[in-house]
C-alpha cells in the first residue's frame, strides 16, 4: 500500500486529538462531583429540592473561572472553558428546553421605512409578507419586496426607502434590486447582532453547554438549553425584547383624569358616579439619592411610604369598563388609575382604545399595565396587574430616556425594605439625561417616574431629589432569579429585533437518564452481536475487524467532542448505524480476497488485489450515504440535523478505518509469517453454489413489487397516517399518570370536551403514561399561549381523574412519580410546520435528483440511473404505505415526522449502496465476458455478490433491530422504519433496480455485441 507512514501519521494525529478530547472530562468530573458533594453538605439529601440544586450552581459557578487543567506550553482550561470543550448531551438525553425562534423584521422594515410606515401600500405588503410567510421558504424581506412590487408596481419601493440614511446612498430614483439587495444586507446585520446578542444573553443564564445555531437563509435561531428546568424562566429571558425606558407619568389625582375615567366608563355601557370625596392613606414608592462624603450620589434607594391621596370620586357600578377594572379609589398608588386581572386586559385595552373614549385622556398619553401583580397590604402578590397612563413627549412614541444608556447591572438586596432591587449604571449622556428628568419632577411636585421593560411598567418611584450621577435602584417584586435575569437581559442591551418563538421543547430529566441508560445498553449489546458475527463468519480477519470497528467507534467520539457537537438520541442511532455500515466495507473488502484466493493467489496477493478492486465499489456506496446525509443536514433541523453529522462522520471514520487501518493490520500480521483466515470451517463454502435466475422471475417480482405499492398508497390516500406535531403543528405533551386506570379513550373524551375538539391520545409504552396532542390556541402568538394550554390541559385531566394536581406539579418534568405530571411537550407553530412540510418534501427530491446524477457519472448511462432510482422510488412508497397501513395496530407510535423524513434517506442511501455494489460487479463482468448475454451478467454479477448482500443487510439488521427492542420510546418509529427498509432496500437491489438496467439496455447490448463481432469479421 502505498503512502503507509502518511496513513499512520494521520492515525496518531486523531488518535491523539481524540484521546485529548476524552481527557477532558477528567478534570470537570472531579469538579461536578466536588460540587455533588457540597450541595449534600449545605442543601441537604433531595437532589430535586431548591436548596441542592443553588448550592450545586453556586459551586459550579465558584469554579467556572478556576484553572483545572492545563497542558504544559499551549493552554490552560477554567472549568467554565473544559466544559465547553467537551461533547454535550442533548434535550432528549439530559432533559431541558428548545425553541426555534424566528426574527421578526417587521419593526426593522418600519423602521428604515420612517414617517413612510404608514403608507398603505407598505402596510398592506408588509400584511401579505406576513400571511405568506407561514407557507414559504423564502425569507421575510423577499416576500415583502414581492408582495410590495405586486401592489405598488415595479421601482415603486423608494417611495418608501427613499430617504432612509440607514440604507446609505439611496434616493427617490434607486430601483427595487437595488432596494431590496440594501434591504436584505442590513437585514442581515440586524439577525447577525440579535444572534450575537441572544448569545451574551443566554451565557448569564447560567447553562452549561448551550446550543445556539443561526439558519441565516430563514432568519430562523435554534436554541437548546440541556438541564433547563424552569422552562417559563428561560422563555422570558430568551424572548425578552429588553426595551428599557423612563416615562413622566399621570396620576390618578391629576385634573381631568378621573374625571375622563368617569366618562370613558359611562360610554363603556353606563356607570354612577360617587361624587363624594375622601382621603385615604395609600402605599406608594420614593426614590431617595444616596450620597458620599464628597456630595456626589453613589446610588438611589426607593422605600415605600404611607401617602395621602385625595380620590375625587369612587365608581359605584354599572359600566363596563368598571366592571373589569377595579378603578383607584385611593387605596392604591397614585400613579395606578386601577388593577385588573391579566385575563380582562385585552377587554379593557379595546375599550380605552376607542377612538371615543382615548380621546378623553391627554393627547401626550398612553396606558401602560404593570410588570408583575401588584402587593396587597401583607407584601403578598395578588392576581391582579396595575394600570398607569404614562406622559409621551409632544405625542410622540419615543421615550426620553431609554436602556442604551446603561453600562451596567447587578441584582442586590434592599436591606430596608427586605426586597430585591435591580442597580442599573448610567452613561455620561444617560446621566445627563436622567438628572434632567428628575430634577423636573421632583420641582414639578415629587412627581413619579415610570420605567416600563418592553412596554410594562416594572417600577414607578416618587422623586423626592434629583439624580444626578446616573445610578439607579429598580424594584419590581423580584424573585432572586428575576431580578439576576432582568440585570442580566439590561446589561447586554435590547436585542435589535423581536424573536418569536415558532418551536419549543422540554424533556425531563428523568426521561433523559431513561433514553441514555437504553441508548447505551442497545449500543453495546448491538456492538457484541457485530462483534460475534464476524468472528465466527471471517474468523481471524473478523478479529481485525473488530478492532478496526473500536477504533471507529473511539474516532467518532472524539471528532465529534472536538467540534463541539450535541449527542442526541438519534445521534446514537447514527453511531449504531455507523456500526452497520463500517461492516459493509469490511465485507466488501473481505469477500473480495476470498474470491481472490479461490483463484489460487497467495495470502500477500489476494489481500493487495482485493483491497485494489474493492476501493471503487467502497467509494460508489459510500459517497452516495453521505449526499443524502449531507442533504438531511442542510435541511434538518436539531436532532435531525445531529443524526446527519454523525452520519456522516461515521462514514468517513469507516472508510479511514476500513480501507487502510484494517489493511495496515493485516499486512503486518501476515507480513510477520502469520497465517490469517478469511472463513471458518461452518463458512467456508457459503453462498457458492447459489445459480438462481433472478432476470427470470422479474415479472413476478414486478406484480408483487407494484401490487404492494398501490396497495400502500391507496392506504395513504384512504387511511392516511398520523403526521407528527412537527408537520400539522400544535401541542404535543407526554404526560405521567399517578394512578392507575387511565386509558386513552377516557382521556380523548374527557379532554374533547375541555379543549373543544378531539386531541390525539395515545398511549405510551412506559406504564400509565400518555401522548396527547392538540391544535388548542395554536394560532395565537402571545407570550401566555402556553401557560393558557397547559392550564386548560390539567384543568380536563383533573376533571377527568377526579385530582387536584397543581400547575406547579403538573408542569414539573422532574416531578416524583406520585405526582402526575408531563414528562416532556413540544409546541410547533403552523410557520414552522408548514416549513418544515416543504424542506422535508424538498431533501427527499434533491436526494433523487442528487443519486440519478451520480449513478449516472459513475456508470456512464441512463438506464443504470433510472433502475436506481425506481429502485429508490419503490423503497420509500413501500415503507410510507406500511407506515399507513400498520397506523393504530401495533404498540408503538408511527408518526410520519423529521425523524421519518431522516430514516427515509437512510434507506435511500444503504439501498443505493446495495444497489451499486451489484452494478459495480455488472461493469466488470461486461468487460470480463464479452460473449456472455446480459441476461447471464446481470445473474452472475447478483449471484456472485450474494454472500456481501446478505452479509452487510443481517448484520444492518441485527444493529437496528436491538435498537429498536431496547431503544427509547421517542425513537421506535424511526429504527422500525429502518428495520423493514434494510429488508426491502436488499430485496429493490436485486429484483427491482438489476432487472430494470436490464429490461432497459438488452437491445443496446445485443447491438454493441454485434458490432463488436463484425469488427473481429
Amino acid at each position: 500500500m502505498q503512502g503507509k507512514s502518511l496513513v499512520k501519521f494521520f492515525l496518531i494525529l486523531l488518535s491523539f486529538v481524540c484521546l485529548l478530547q476524552f481527557l477532558y472530562f477528567i478534570p470537570t468530573n472531579r469538579v461536578e462531583k466536588n460540587a455533588d458533594e457540597f450541595a449534600l453538605k449545605m442543601g441537604g439529601t433531595d437532589v430535586k429540592s431548591v436548596a441542592y440544586k443553588l448550592a450545586r450552581s453556586k459551586y459550579l459557578d465558584s469554579m467556572s473561572s478556576e484553572t483545572i487543567f492545563s497542558i504544559p506550553l499551549i493552554k490552560s482550561y477554567s472549568y467554565s472553558e473544559l466544559k465547553q470543550q467537551q461533547l454535550a448531551l442533548g434535550l432528549d438525553l439530559k432533559g431541558g428546553m428548545s425553541m426555534v425562534l424566528q426574527v421578526n423584521l417587521e419593526d426593522f422594515l418600519k423602521g428604515l421605512a420612517g414617517r413612510n410606515a404608514n403608507n398603505a401600500e407598505f402596510v398592506k405588503a408588509i400584511e401579505n409578507a406576513k400571511k405568506a410567510q407561514t407557507n414559504s421558504q423564502s425569507d421575510f424581506i423577499t416576500l415583502f419586496t414581492q408582495e410590495y412590487r405586486t401592489i405598488a408596481g415595479e421601482n415603486k419601493m423608494s417611495r418608501v426607502f427613499g430617504q432612509s440614511e440607514a440604507l446609505g446612498s439611496v434616493n427617490s430614483t434607486t430601483d427595487d434590486a437595488t432596494l431590496t439587495r440594501l434591504l436584505r444586507s442590513k437585514a442581515n446585520e440586524t439577525v447577525n447582532s440579535t444572534f450575537d446578542r441572544l448569545k451574551q444573553r443566554i451565557d448569564k443564564l447560567g447553562v452549561v453547554q448551550p446550543n445556539i445555531s443561526l439558519d441565516a437563509s430563514r432568519d430562523l435561531i435554534l436554541v437548546e438549553l440541556p438541564g433547563v428546568e424552569n422552562k417559563e424562566r428561560a422563555r422570558e429571558m430568551i424572548t425578552a425584547s429588553a426595551k428599557l425606558e423612563f416615562w413622566d407619568t399621570y396620576r390618578f389625582n391629576d385634573a381631568g383624569i378621573a374625571g375622563a375615567l368617569q366618562e370613558a366608563d359611562r360610554r363603556s355601557g353606563g356607570a354612577a358616579i360617587d361624587s363624594t370625596a375622601s382621603t385615604t392613606t395609600a402605599m406608594d414608592s420614593v426614590a431617595t439619592p444616596v450620597f458620599d462624603d464628597l456630595g456626589n450620589v453613589t446610588d438611589t434607594i426607593m422605600k415605600a411610604v404611607n401617602s395621602a391621596a385625595p380620590t375625587p370620586g369612587a365608581i359605584t357600578g354599572g359600566g363596563k369598563l368598571s366592571k373589569a377594572l377595579t378603578i383607584n379609589a385611593g387605596t392604591m398608588a397614585q400613579t395606578v388609575l386601577g388593577r385588573a386581572d391579566k385575563a380582562k386586559q385585552s377587554l379593557i385595552n379595546e375599550m380605552l382604545a376607542r377612538p371615543d373614549i382615548k380621546s378623553l385622556f391627554p393627547a401626550d398619553s398612553k396606558f401602560l399595565w404593570s410588570y408583575k401583580p401588584a402587593m396587597d397590604a401583607d407584601g403578598l402578590l395578588t392576581k391582579q396587574y396595575e394600570l398607569y397612563l404614562i406622559k409621551k413627549n409632544s405625542n410622540s412614541d419615543v421615550a426620553p430616556l431609554d436602556g442604551e444608556v446603561i453600562t451596567s447591572a447587578d441584582q442586590t438586596l434592599n436591606s430596608m425594605k427586605g426586597t430585591v432591587e435591580v442597580n442599573v449604571q448610567m452613561n455620561a449622556e444617560g446621566a445627563r439625561k436622567w438628572g434632567e428628568m428628575t430634577t423636573k419632577a421632583n420641582q414639578n411636585g415629587n412627581r413619579e417616574i415610570a420605567i416600563a421593560l418592553d412596554d410594562f411598567v416594572v417600577s414607578a418611584p416618587t422623586v423626592n431629589q434629583p439624580i444626578l450621577g446616573g445610578s439607579s435602584s429598580i424594584s419590581g417584586n423580584y424573585t432572586v432569579e428575576e431580578a439576576i435575569d432582568f440585570a442580566s437581559i439590561l446589561e447586554v442591551g435590547k436585542l435589535p429585533a423581536k424573536l418569536e418563538p415558532i418551536q419549543e421543547s422540554s424533556v425531563g430529566p428523568s426521561l433523559g437518564k431513561e433514553n441514555i441508560n437504553k441508548s447505551l445498553f442497545s449500543l453495546g449489546l448491538g456492538f457484541m452481536l457485530v462483534i460475534g458475527i464476524m468472528i465466527f463468519y471471517y474468523s481471524g480477519a473478523g478479529v481485525i475487524s473488530v478492532l478496526t470497528l473500536l477504533l471507529n467507534v473511539f474516532l467518532i467520539f472524539g471528532i465529534l467532542s472536538s467540534f463541539h457537537a450535541v449527542m442526541t438520541l438519534p445521534g446514537i442511532a447514527g453511531i449504531v448505524l455507523t456500526i452497520g455500515m463500517a461492516v459493509d466495507a469490511n465485507v466488501i473488502i473481505y469477500e473480495r480476497i476470498k474470491e481472490e484466493l479461490e483463484l489460487g493467489k497467495d495470502i500477500k496477493t489476494a489481500v493487495a488485489d482485493g483491497f485494489k478492486h474493492s476501493y471503487v465499489t467502497i467509494i460508489d456506496a459510500n459517497v452516495t450515504t453521505i449526499l443524502t446525509a449531507i442533504i438531511l443536514a442542510y435541511f434538518g433541523l436539531g436532532p435531525v440535523r445531529g443524526f446527519a453529522i454523525v452520519l456522516i462522520i461515521g462514514v468517513i471514520t469507516s472508510l479511514f478505518t476500513a480501507m487502510f487501518i484494517s489493511r495496515l493490520m493485516i499486512e503486518w500480521w501476515i507480513g510477520r509469517g502469520n497465517n490469517l483466515s478469511f472463513w471458518t470451517s461452518y463458512t467456508k463454502g457459503a453462498f457458492k453454489s447459489i445459480n438462481v435466475d433472478w432476470i427470470g422471475i422479474r415479472k413476478y417480482t414486478y406484480i408483487i413489487s407494484g401490487g404492494l405499492t398501490i396497495f400502500g398508497l391507496a392506504s395513504v390516500f384512504i387511511k392516511g397516517f398520523d403526521l407528527g406535531v412537527e408537520y400539522k403543528g400544535g401541542y404535543s405533551y407526554n404526560v405521567a399518570f399517578a394512578g392507575s386506570g387511565m386509558t386513552a379513550d377516557k382521556l380523548r373524551d374527557g379532554l374533547t370536551t375541555t379543549f373543544e375538539m378531539a386531541p390525539i391520545v395515545k398511549e405510551v409504552n412506559d406504564a400509565n403514561s400518555f401522548s396527547i396532542t392538540t391544535s388548542y390556541l395554536i394560532n395565537d402568538g402571545s407570550k401566555e399561549a402556553s401557560a393558557k394550554v397547559d392550564a386548560k390541559l390539567l384543568e380536563g385531566i383533573n376533571a377527568i381523574a377526579g385530582t387536584n394536581t397543581s400547575i406547579a406539579d403538573f408542569t414539573n418534568t422532574d416531578a416524583p412519580d406520585d405526582k402526575t405530571h408531563i414528562i416532556s411537550s413540544a409546541k410547533v407553530g403552523p410557520v414552522i410546520a408548514d416549513d418544515l412540510k416543504n424542506t422535508s418534501l424538498i431533501a427527499l427530491i434533491l436526494a433523487i435528483v442528487v443519486i440519478f446524477l451520480y449513478i449516472l457519472l459513475r456508470f456512464n448511462k441512463w438506464q443504470y440511473s433510472f433502475g436506481a432510482i425506481v429502485a429508490l422510488l419503490h423503497d420509500a412508497f413501500m415503507v410510507i404505505g406500511i407506515f399507513s397501513l400498520l397506523k393504530g395496530l401495533v404498540p408503538f407510535t408511527l408518526e410520519v415526522d423529521q425523524a421519518f423524513i431522516a430514516a427515509i434517506l437512510t434507506i435511500i442511501g444503504y439501498s443505493i449502496n446495495d444497489t451499486v455494489i451489484i452494478f459495480d460487479r455488472i461493469r466488470e463482468y461486461i468487460g470480463l465476458y464479452p460473449n456472455k448475454s446480459n441476461k447471464e451478467v446481470i445473474n452472475d454479477a447478483i449471484n456472485s455478490t450474494l454472500s456481501r448482500t446478505t452479509m452487510i443487510s443481517f448484520t444492518l439488521f441485527i444493529v437496528i433491530f436491538v435498537l429498536f427492542l431496547f431503544g427509547g420510546d421517542s425513537i421506535k418509529g424511526f429504527a422500525f422504519a429502518l428495520t423493514i427498509g434494510i429488508f426491502i432496500g436488499t430485496y429493490s437491489s436485486i429484483l427491482i433496480a438489476s432487472p430494470i438496467v436490464y429490461d432497459f439496455t438488452s437491445d443496446l447490448r445485443m447491438k454493441r455485441s454485434r458490432e463488436d463481432k463484425k469488427k473481429v469479421g
